[in-house]
């Protein structure tokens, strides 16, 4: 069974400011709310031996679960029984300020189980902007030998219509600061199951796969992600990996997220707005 281990309070998500607000000719200063955005290192322990796999900029919060599904998608884990535990870094020489801005992720060691980690070679840094730089192509993702996705499932275009309108009214850390992204997770019904926040769409992706590695719930065969903004390369990765056939987006994919959509088999849908949308691949999932 797996141990998650929360030792103390964390950074909260929000950040109190006071602001200066100039609006038809006179100023007033107000307090007001942004959305915390602190570093966070993964650290993998496994055979004896410690090493740092990443860095990202993220609004704290789910933290253990933006954890799991950054190791899950990138192919280093692919089942939670291989996560002992899950800890924050309480080290006598940590500063105690920086203890919550350290993930500790101990695998499971078991006769004959290694783990590949050749995936994390090469230290990289993820930003809340632009995902894992210099990440791997198309190619390196067939390699992995993720299978096209199943045919199922089918969603109504009203259904679909639907989708931005739920993401934003389970927005509440949006709604405070106004400078979130979210991932969402829907039945094909449109039935909200999860959703995660972030300063970065790709952490918010990876905190909804975490979530659900956790809980034991991939492959996410018969539901749908919604994110805010853009769909990248990134966010079909994490995609694919956890077995999602339908994704969507308010905003337009880059034309590397449509080639892995189309290698895949996923549906994926962009410039969800009102009653329109554009699907780039597999539109047999669309009924009517």
């Amino acid at each position: 069974m797996l141990e998650k281990a929360d030792a103390g309070r964390r950074s909260g998500s929000k950040t109190k400011v006071r602001v200066r607000v100039v609006e038809n000719g006179g100023t007033r200063v107000r307090p007001d709310t942004l959305a915390t955005e602190e570093p966070m290192e993964i650290r993998l322990l496994t055979g004896g031996a410690r090493r740092t796999v990443a860095v990202t900029m993220r609004t704290p919060g789910s933290d253990f679960e933006l954890a799991a599904g950054f190791l899950y998608g990138e192919g280093v884990v692919s089942s939670p029984d291989e996560i002992k535990k899950i800890s924050y870094c309480v080290d006598p020489d940590v500063d105690a300020a920086q203890r919550y801005n350290i993930v500790n992720v101990e695998l499971r060691e078991t006769a004959g189980n290694t783990y590949d980690l050749r995936p994390l070679e090469r230290s990289f840094y993820t930003t809340s902007a632009c995902g894992v730089c210099g990440k791997a192509s198309l190619e390196q993702l067939e390699l992995r030998g993720y299978p096209e996705l199943p045919q199922g499932p089918e969603i109504s275009p009203e259904t679909v219509y639907s989708l931005p309108q739920r993401l934003r009214e389970e927005q509440g850390l949006f709604e405070k600061t106004g400078g979130l992204h979210a991932a969402a997770l829907f039945d094909a019904a449109g039935g909200l199951v999860a959703i995660r926040e972030d300063v970065g769409r790709h952490n918010a992706t990876d905190k909804l796969v975490g979530w659900a590695l956790l809980e034991g719930r991939l492959p996410l065969n018969d539901h749908v992600v919604m994110v805010s903004g853009r769909t990248s390369y990134e966010i079909l990765q994490k995609c694919v990996a956890a077995g999602v056939p339908i994704v969507c987006a308010v905003s337009a994919p880059s034309s590397l997220a449509v080639d892995v959509a189309r290698r895949f088999g996923v549906t994926l849908v962009g410039f969800l707005r009102g009653n329109r949308f554009n699907v780039y691949s597999a539109p047999r999932r669309v009924c009517g």
